[in-house]
């Protein structure tokens, strides 16, 4: 029997790592308008990608955002579209390798999480733009010159919402760039693992391009706990899969990959099935060392 895949040993070694910075991100958020000092969050947050994460990157922070400003402030909430973020995209340009782009839908904590261990994919939230405005929220006003941070609607309100547009173009963007073998990270305890009006459903498939996409890898995941509702042969996977074929790309399915299963059980060990996975794993390591 093999043993321990490496992989495995390094997601210890990450997991406080991972946890601490969604807990703060949380706080951050802004409860009903605008995230306060969103401002120096952006640009603090611009200055810290070109000088740590893509290093030599050459892009001007503060025109940067000059062109946010622009496409929000003196405009209602319910009337900022793709067009008006235009400028500020044509501003951060930027090329993935292939092979690298990783997609996800209602996984959002065990997805970044599966990218930090495995640090050749990339999500949209590694992108630039997805760095500088990941969590955050934000709205104009047409009779005042600044953002509103008394209030914002939700951004599902309306589709010229200024948050929704913003991430709308940031999908298309990056699921256009995709090549090679991509990943998708489906969550399997709940119903519509795979959701025809969610980010990834309504924008991102339909930007694909099947002429520079190899395969589209899914893998479907279900909580420790429960419930297991959707896997690659039952709901609405299946209906991604038929959707994948009829546009000529191929694919794999993969249900419970044992290394997002563990990415799982190391933040709950208690759980019945991460005891039996952990005795699993032990009993293959004697099987190997004697």
């Amino acid at each position: 029997m093999p043993s321990m895949k490496p992989a495995c040993l390094l997601i210890i070694s990450f997991t406080i790592w991972l946890i601490v910075p969604h807990l703060c991100l949380a706080s951050v958020q802004a409860m009903f308008g605008t995230t306060p000092n969103i401002k120096h969050i952006v640009i603090g947050r611009c200055f810290t990608y070109t000088t740590l994460v893509q290093t030599g990157s050459r892009y001007d922070c503060e025109e940067i955002w000059k062109q946010f400003e622009k496409a929000v402030v003196q405009r209602s909430s319910c009337n900022v579209t793709e067009e008006h973020y235009f400028k500020m995209f044509n501003m951060m340009p930027q090329i993935w390798p292939c092979d690298r782009f990783l997609f996800w839908s209602k996984t959002r904590m065990l997805v970044h999480s599966y990218a930090a261990v495995f640090r050749h994919f990339w999500t949209l939230e590694d992108t630039l733009v997805g760095y500088l405005f990941n969590d955050l929220i934000w709205c104009g006003q047409e009779e005042d010159s600044d953002f509103d941070f008394n209030y914002c609607p939700a951004w599902s309100t309306c589709r010229t919402h200024p948050v929704y547009s913003l991430w709308k173009h940031a999908s298309k963007n990056f699921a256009e760039m995709a090549c090679g073998n991509i990943t998708v990270l489906l969550n399997g305890s709940i119903v519509n693992a795979f959701n025809r009006k969610s980010m990834f459903g309504s924008v991102e498939l339909d930007s694909l391009n099947p002429q520079r996409v190899n395969y589209v890898n899914i893998k479907v995941v279900t909580n420790p706990e429960g419930p297991h509702i959707e896997s690659c042969s039952r709901g609405s996977v299946v209906e991604l899969i038929q959707i994948l074929c009829s546009r000529g790309f191929r694919w794999t399915c993969t249900d419970n990959d044992l290394t997002l299963v563990i990415l799982q059980c190391i933040q709950d060990l208690n759980q019945p099935s991460c005891k039996m996975l952990a005795n699993s794993l032990l009993q293959q390591k004697d099987l190997t060392t004697t």
